[in-house]
Parts: structure tokens; sequence; C-alpha cells
């Protein structure tokens, strides 16, 4: 079974990466972009045959270290 995680930051938090991305897209002419947020995307192989099992488990992986949950938040989905 394997583990998507996508991982943001939370609205209204400050995107320096995004931020750096989309003034270099202006400079290379893409002038329609009018923002970028970056966040992460993490794989999860994982040895369970319980899709709600692995929901569980790797939701708490995320809350104990995947994402920080005072500026980020996350989303999972589990693939057989």
């Amino acid at each position: 079974m394997k583990a998507i995680v996508y991982v943001t930051l939370k609205s209204g938090v400050l995107d320096p990466q995004g931020q750096a991305v989309h003034k270099t897209l202006g400079r290379l002419g893409y002038d329609e972009v009018g923002a970028v947020r970056v966040g992460k995307y993490i794989e999860i192989a994982l040895d369970e045959s319980d899709p709600a099992r692995a929901r569980e488990r790797v939701d708490a992986m995320c809350r104990e270290l995947l994402a920080n949950p005072v500026i980020e938040d996350f989303r999972v989905e589990v693939e057989a």
C-alpha cells in the first residue's frame, strides 16, 4: 500500500520560497502568474493491508514529524 502526503503552508503564513519562485517566473516572462505557494509531496510505502489503519498511521506520522501543525496543513491519500 502507498500513502501520498501533501503538506502546504496554512493560508496567511508567509511563503518566502513561493515569493522567490513568483518573482523569478515574472522575470522569465510568465506575467500571468498571480501567486505561488510551495509545499511538500511525500510518498510512503506501507506494509499495511487495511486502508483505514494505513490512513490513521500516516496521519500520526504527519502530526509527529512530516508537518508542522502550527504553520502547515496536510492531506493524505492512501492507494491500494
